[in-house]
C-alpha cells in the first residue's frame, strides 16, 4: 500500500489545510455536521460510505481538532459528534465549495440543493474575497509572501 503524503510540515498554509482535513469524505462529513447530523448512523446514512472509511475520517477530524466526540443530546448511551470552534471555522470553505459547485457543476434547470437564509429564507449572496480596506480582489490583485520566523 502506498503511504499517503503528509504536508503537516509544509510553509503553505493550503497544504496543510488540505492536510488537515484529509479527503473529500472529511469535507462531506463536515457539510453533513453543518447539516445537523450528529450520530455515526447519520453520516453513513448521508454518505453511503462503508462503515471502516466513515470511522477512521471520523477518528481524523476529532484527532485534527474539528469534531469531538460528546454524550448524545438524548442522553443516552451513544455518542455524538460536534463540530468544534475549528471545525465551524470551516463554514466559508463549505460554502465557497457549494456556491462554485451550484455556479459549475449543474446543467440549466437541473435540480440541485441550495444554502439559504434561515431567518429570510433567501439565498446567500456569492461570497467575495475583500482587502482589508474592503475592495474586492481576485487572483490577478494578490500575491503570495513568505512570513519569517519571529
Amino acid at each position: 500500500m502506498v503511504s499517503r503524503t503528509r504536508f503537516d510540515g509544509s510553509e503553505c498554509p493550503v497544504a496543510r489545510s488540505v492536510d488537515a482535513i484529509g479527503d473529500w469524505w472529511s469535507l462531506l462529513i463536515v457539510r453533513d455536521a453543518f447539516d445537523g447530523s450528529r450520530r455515526f448512523g447519520e453520516f453513513q446514512r448521508s454518505l453511503g460510505v462503508a462503515k471502516n472509511i466513515l470511522a477512521a475520517r471520523l477518528r481524523a477530524l476529532i484527532d485534527g481538532g474539528v469534531l469531538e466526540s460528546v454524550p448524545a443530546s438524548d442522553g443516552s448511551a451513544y455518542r455524538e459528534y460536534a463540530l468544534t470552534p475549528k471545525g465551524k471555522a470551516l463554514f466559508p470553505v463549505i460554502v465557497a465549495l457549494r456556491q462554485w459547485g451550484e455556479q459549475n457543476s449543474f446543467a440549466p434547470g437541473e435540480p440541485h440543493s441550495e444554502l439559504v437564509d434561515r431567518q429570510q429564507g433567501r439565498h446567500l449572496r456569492p461570497l467575495e474575497v475583500l482587502a482589508s480596506d474592503g475592495r474586492r480582489v481576485g487572483p490577478e490583485d494578490t500575491t503570495v509572501r513568505k512570513v519569517s520566523a519571529q
